[in-house]
């Protein structure tokens, strides 16, 4: 078994977030069965939490980043020192707004017509008709 090379994901969050689904999914059954509605409700809004808990154990860096960790970072305890910095391939740490490179543009599309245009017309938004800016006009001479 040592030539295994899977990494399972025991870690803090996916073990307490599993839990807490059980409790949940246990009491939305038992609601179920008495025919309760509210006890149904109560045990999908756990399950609802379990997603939480677990997502935010993964952000404070006790979940384990997407693919197979190296080794030594594989035991429950072990922490990932990544998270905070997010890691790119998540779609948590995207949700959270991290693991994302910011970008430095302004938004502002202009399109290859109006930059070569014979007029020397910048066009900022040809598309709608108006500016980003919000102005009435889509035009600014250059």
């Amino acid at each position: 078994m040592s030539g295994n090379h899977h990494d399972e994901g025991h870690t803090v969050a996916g073990w307490t977030g599993c839990a807490v689904a059980v409790v949940g999914t246990s009491v939305a059954g038992v609601g179920m069965c008495l025919g309760s509605a509210a006890g149904i409700w109560l045990g999908l809004g756990v399950v609802g939490l379990g997603v939480l808990v677990t997502w935010g154990l993964h952000l404070a860096g006790w979940g384990k980043p997407p693919g197979i960790r190296p080794v030594a970072e594989r035991g429950m305890w072990v922490r990932d020192r990544g998270a905070r910095a997010g890691h790119p391939a998540c779609v948590g740490c995207r949700l959270a707004g991290r693991g994302r490179s910011v970008s430095t543009t302004t938004g502002v599309a202009v399109s290859a017509q109006g930059m070569q245009g014979a007029q020397g017309v910048l066009r900022t938004d040809a598309g709608s008709g108006s500016s980003p800016s919000g102005a009435a006009s889509s035009e600014s001479v250059v």
